[in-house]
């Protein structure tokens, strides 16, 4: 219990100091926002600062620091490195930047930054990532919580059913003005999630004699290797993704960038939404280690063989608070998804309406743009239906891909901070998680044994050529970052001449 407590110590330390120092870095100013200068009431509309982190909370949440901290479980109290350190120095620097940058250039998408910052060629393959996965997400929340109503109803309401009532939530989601349902019921469900979080660790540590939670020391081991499963490098980077440092976060920050009303509320609400969330992983991977007790090899089994789905959150919440515990999981694993679900196929509208130039204050346009991507979210919600396998096929292309946006994302913040002459080092409070997330990518893409290159590469080499193409991409940055320091000193000398 003492390495929890420590670990929340750090997020909350973390957050009151280093985005303060992120803040700074970036240099707020009193200059308008989106949302008061342009606003056009649907898309870019002022929001109250706590209803901005509220919604920044679900975008960026949904089950994933749910699932993905079970699942990280696995790889034992070394996790708690991860969630923590990732979180404050790699995640909430992600989201801060990319929402801040984003409200500096009116809203616009990462996509679009990419381009600006990194140059065409990656703006047309952010372009392509950020379109596919953004689609695969909405699909993939789709599934889950339809079965799981299924489930609760006794099999008398099919999940086919759910699948089109959530599904048609979905697009009328997407086509609305932000503040009309999204604005509404998203403080609520944000509100009802840290709710959830607080009440399963409240009954871990009630009855912590039936469930003792992990301590770092003695257990500074990787659990998951030692039961013969995947090592915690990459693995575990790309598994706890929400509550540490995750791409899609970076297609939902723009969102919420149109909203706020000054750059002073950027802090609270994209340092502290990301903290946050690491505060409910850290919750959540802490209670699935005491509840299965991983550090045994049938308990680590048991988790193994469940999965961080909503099968291990509906034991844990029942085991720990009864009666209670199932409410709080049906409420965890149906509306947390949903809540993801909508957000990213809204994302997904705005990204190509900007791509192509297409006008959104009219809803004929927004309908007319939003259902050729909602015909791919249906095909891919059936394709996914018919077979669990194929949800799992999907969910290891989400992780990498995941992860490489979250790369670039920060690689397109360093890009910023170099262009806009930030003070020499002051770049390198993105372009250091930016080389790390370089490292964890390549490594994964290589290493993956269900993905094609995995087959076929050794582990080892994979990890060697993993950190060479981030200590190669590292370095181009310094170059960069010395050259334009030079090529502004040359300016200005040949100026005084």
């Amino acid at each position: 219990m003492i390495t929890f407590f420590i670990a929340l110590i750090l997020l909350f330390g973390g957050y009151l100091v280093y985005s303060r120092l992120s803040e700074k870095v970036f240099a707020v100013d009193d200059r308008k926002t989106p949302a008061v200068a342009n606003p056009d009431g649907v898309d870019i509309t002022p929001l109250p600062k706590w209803k901005a982190f509220l919604i920044e909370l679900l975008n960026i949440a949904g089950t994933g620091p749910i699932f993905g901290a079970i699942s990280g479980a696995l790889f034992g109290p070394i996790v708690f490195l991860w969630i923590v350190f990732g979180c404050i120095l790699g995640g909430a620097v992600h989201d801060y930047f990319s929402g801040m940058i984003s409200s500096r250039h009116n809203g616009d998408s990462v996509v679009k930054l990419s381009g600006k910052y990194l140059g065409k060629v990656m703006e047309v393959v952010m372009t392509v990532f950020s379109v596919v996965l953004l689609i695969l997400v909405t699909a993939v929340f789709v599934v889950s919580p339809s079965t799981l109503l299924e489930s609760l109803t006794g099999g008398n309401v099919k999940a086919w059913i759910w699948m089109v009532v959530i599904l048609a939530y979905y697009f009328l989601s997407t086509i609305v003005p932000i503040d009309k349902v999204i604005g509404k019921i998203y403080p609520v469900f944000g509100i009802v999630l840290i709710g959830m979080a607080l009440a399963v660790i409240i009954g871990i540590m009630a009855q912590s004699g039936s469930y003792p939670m992990l301590e770092l020391i003695g257990n500074l081991r990787d659990f998951s290797a030692e039961n013969g499963s995947l090592p915690w490098w990459p693995f575990m980077m790309t598994t706890v993704a929400c509550g540490a440092v995750s791409g899609f976060h970076a297609t939902q920050s723009p969102m919420i960038a149109k909203c706020i009303k000054s750059e002073k509320e950027g802090r609270q609400v994209f340092y502290g939404a990301m903290v946050a969330e690491g505060v409910i992983a850290l919750i959540w991977a802490a209670a699935a280690m005491a509840f299965f007790r991983v550090d045994t090899a049938d308990g680590w089994d048991l988790l193994n063989s469940m999965g961080g789905n909503s099968n291990s959150v509906n034991e844990i919440a029942k085991g720990v608070l009864g009666p209670v515990g199932t409410v709080l999981a049906i409420v965890g694993v149906v509306v947390c998804p949903v809540t993801s679900g909508d957000t990213a196929l809204r994302s997904c509208r705005l990204i190509v309406a900007e791509k192509i130039h297409f006008d959104q204050k009219k809803i004929i346009n927004r309908i007319l743009l939003t259902a050729p991507l909602f015909a791919f979210v249906v095909g891919i919600s059936v394709w996914n239906f018919t077979d669990a396998h194929n949800f799992n096929i999907l969910w290891r292309w989400f992780a990498w891909a995941n992860q490489f946006l979250a790369c670039i994302c920060l690689w397109v913040s360093t890009g910023y901070l170099i262009r806009e002459g930030k003070n020499k080092f002051g770049s390198l409070i993105t372009a250091i998680p930016a080389g790390f997330m370089t490292a964890v990518v390549v490594t994964y893409i290589l290493a993956e044994p269900d993905l094609a290159l995995g087959r076929f590469i050794p582990y080892g080499v994979a990890l060697i050529v993993g950190v060479v193409a981030a200590v190669g991409i590292f370095g181009f940055y310094l170059l960069k970052l010395f050259n334009v320091k030079t090529l502004k000193t040359k300016s200005v000398n040949s100026a005084i001449k």
